[in-house]
């Protein structure tokens, strides 16, 4: 199935709640969709699981330092693209666990965000390209899975967001699953990938070769639109569309 985001056009405004494990995981995955949504009206909002204190290349720059540098390009790299609010989270990078304190904290944004669609990480291990598939990034996926349900939606799961911090329980009506195997859903992003660029460009401190990211970015984008049936020459962005209501 292919679309250009007008399903979400047709519906009104939309609340999209994006939960990934490092900054720039979205950028990578999924920042031409955003740009698309934002542009229509939509409301995108990101959460981050770290800090991204394990990223870079330069040990020089001590980890407190360059989870602040990460934080900056990511704020820097989600304005690009039309997102304002940013949850950070605070687990550490490369040692994201499927954790009830992790469920606990991403259905709190569930909760505060109240989104129509949560975008996130696929928590199934994609053996035709490993770079994908993160220990965090599946960790983070299992975990943001186990948020929608049953966590967020149940007043007795996580007591405390509830009777103490006052969260009414939310179900999110729609989960797309970003970077698996299995993608169903293809958007175009011809329109949108000079944005997605800029914003990955923003991730300066873990850019050794910034002149390449056009190049690979065009070239996964026109792979992705072919298995999506898409024109050649156009660019895409693949999703698993799930069902949650």
């Amino acid at each position: 199935m292919t679309d250009s985001t007008s399903d979400a056009a047709a519906s009104g405004p939309l609340t999209i709640l994006c939960v990934a494990a490092h900054p720039d995981d979205l950028d990578f995955g999924c920042a031409g969709t955003t740009a698309a949504l934002t542009a229509q009206g939509h409301n995108v909002v990101y959460c981050l699981v770290t800090d991204g204190q394990a990223g870079g290349s330069d040990n020089t720059i001590s980890r407190e330092r360059m989870a602040e540098i990460r934080r900056e390009e990511q704020t820097a790299a989600a304005k690009v693209v039309g997102v304002t609010e940013l949850h950070w989270l605070g687990f550490p990078d490369g040692a994201v666990e499927v954790t009830i304190e992790l469920r606990k904290e991403i259905s709190r944004v569930i909760r505060i965000v109240k989104p129509d669609r949560v975008v996130t990480q696929s928590p199934i291990r994609n053996f035709e390209r490993i770079y994908g598939s993160h220990p965090d990034h599946i960790a983070t996926g299992e975990a943001t899975m186990c948020a929608v349900y049953p966590d967020s939606r149940n007043e007795f799961a996580h007591t405390s967001l509830f009777l103490e911090d006052g969260l009414e329980p939310h179900t999110v009506p729609e989960v797309w699953i970003v970077g698996g195997p299995d993608a169903d859903h293809f958007v175009d992003i011809t329109d949108t990938f000079d944005a997605k660029i800029e914003a990955l460009l923003c991730h300066e401190s873990q850019m050794q070769t910034p002149e390449r990211i056009p190049v690979m970015m065009r070239e996964w984008g026109e792979s992705i639109a072919e298995r999506g049936g898409l024109p050649t020459g156009r660019l895409a962005e693949g999703f698993r569309k799930l069902d949650t209501a």
